[in-house]
């Protein structure tokens, strides 16, 4: 029989979920030899199978970490224009039968549930079933305080119904000051559902045991401080940076990168779920043109009515044969060929931005891309989109000082002009501000590494939740 500590695992859908919870899992097994069970919430939309960057990412599993799907469950009753926030929120709601039957189907006794943020009604069941119950955020600090925050921030904003519109910064214990704009997307509206749903996911915070975040000292020591001392705040185990870490697989764009310089790519990419605009794809791509870079970049066809178009389809299929870019400037393939790569929907990343020839990143500052850019030392061009991406950038130009941040027109579109002066202040450091940024994230990168080193901050707070699962 085996004896081994027996972890559950629940992540919310959506590949940005997935591949925090599996990479903790990983750590779990090989450095304290713990069984995990991840349970995959799916549903109608999903056709059924698993796509292909999820399909890799399960078959890359070690053999101490099963996989189960729970039956799917249909939005069919939903409108088109049905909030991405919640309805993560609600196919956990709507799973929360089978949830419970599978953990009362568990063979040996369980020692931990683990449930994403959006996932947090789960943890009732666990409690029910007396199973120490903990939630996972993938992304940082600063998020975590923003919602633990919220009710505060909620009687602070009464005379406004937009969070855009506080006349003050939102100073959040420990962290980098906000303008209301920056804040969480789906926060923006304190009379839309999914304003309540942050609101309940705030006082749901205080169930677990403890509160994992996908973060570490060196890098938000004053923001995971302050979580410790609010008071009633369940045990914060910073355990980060948690990336994906991949091995060479053939793939065209490494094999192009291993033909260019040294540092010499700017990596291009606005995550699983990031659109543009037709508008702003256009000026992005001659901005690249003009700056007379190298680059690779991820462009994916545009979309006019959100900038997280993509989201929860789950990555594309690396194996799909391009039919048009018919979506990028007439020529602009030509003139740049040699220079630059192009591909439509879907790159190794971890394996691109560890490539010795990357030297910089335009990211949409989502958090598992900023802590893979942090651990190989990339220093970024932050262009946040969605979710809480504008908060990211802040931190990260501001606070961090690790990236740059163009600046875009009245119309809210960043021109071909400044995108062209910011890739060239990246990529050339030929001035202070460059310099400086290059240096930062080397510096961060060498504190990521003591982090998780033998005696590092992220690995003594592993083993103490570890310990805790023991109990």
């Amino acid at each position: 029989m085996d004896h081994k500590t027996h972890i559950v695992i629940f992540p919310s859908p959506g590949i940005s979920h997935l591949i925090p919870f599996i990479e903790l899992a990983k750590r779990l097994v090989s450095l304290h030899n713990f069984h995990v069970t991840c349970l995959l919430l799916t549903t109608t939309d999903d056709c059924n199978a698993p796509s292909p960057a999820k399909t890799a990412i399960l078959d890359s599993l070690p053999a101490a970490v099963d996989a189960v799907f729970l039956p799917p469950v249909s939005f069919d009753d939903l409108p088109e224009d049905y909030s991405p926030a919640l309805k993560l929120t609600l196919t956990v709601t709507r799973s929360l039968s089978s949830l419970q039957t599978v953990l009362e189907s568990q063979l040996s006794p369980l020692s931990a549930f683990i449930a994403d943020p959006f996932g947090f009604e789960s943890l009732e069941v666990a409690k029910g079933l007396n199973v120490p119950s903990f939630i996972f955020f993938s992304t940082n600090a600063m998020a975590v305080s923003l919602i633990v925050h919220l009710p505060k921030l909620d009687e602070e904003a009464a005379s406004v119904r937009f969070l855009r519109d506080l006349p003050d910064l939102v100073r959040l214990p420990g962290c980098v000051p906000l303008h209301g704009k920056d804040l969480i997307e789906p926060l923006q509206d304190r009379e839309s559902q999914s304003y309540e749903s942050f609101l309940k996911i705030s006082k749901g915070l205080y169930l677990p045991e403890g509160i994992i975040i996908n973060s570490f000292l060196d890098m938000e020591s004053e923001a995971i401080k302050a979580l410790e001392a609010n008071e009633g705040m369940p045990r914060i185990f910073p355990v980060g940076p948690i990336v994906q870490i991949g091995s060479s697989d053939g793939s065209e764009c490494l094999t192009w990168l291993d033909q260019q310089p040294c540092g010499s790519v700017l990596y291009v990419s606005f995550g699983s779920g990031g659109t543009l605009s037709s508008d702003q794809l256009t000026e992005l791509a001659f901005g690249l043109e003009m700056s007379g870079q190298r680059f690779l970049w991820v462009a994916r066809k545009p979309n006019n009515e959100s900038s997280s178009g993509a989201y929860l389809k789950e990555g594309g299929d690396p194996s799909q044969k391009i039919e048009s870019f018919d979506y990028l400037p007439d020529g602009f393939l030509e003139r740049t060929k040699g220079r630059g790569l192009v591909v439509q929907s879907w790159v190794p990343q971890a394996q691109v931005l560890s490539h010795g020839s990357t030297g910089g990143f335009v990211s949409h500052c989502g958090w598992s891309s900023v802590l893979e850019s942090v651990v190989n030392g990339v220093p970024l061009i932050a262009w946040p989109l969605y979710a809480e991406q504008k908060m990211n950038a802040v931190m990260l130009v501001d606070g961090l000082q690790v990236a740059l941040r163009p600046r875009a027109g009245e119309n809210g579109v960043v021109g071909r002009d400044e995108v062209a002066r910011a890739v060239k202040v990246l990529m050339e450091q030929s001035c202070e501000e460059g310099k400086k940024v290059g240096n930062r994230m080397n510096e961060l990168k060498e504190a990521a590494a003591m982090a998780l080193g033998k005696d590092g901050s992220s690995t003594r707070a592993l083993s103490d939740l570890a310990s805790m699962f023991e109990k």
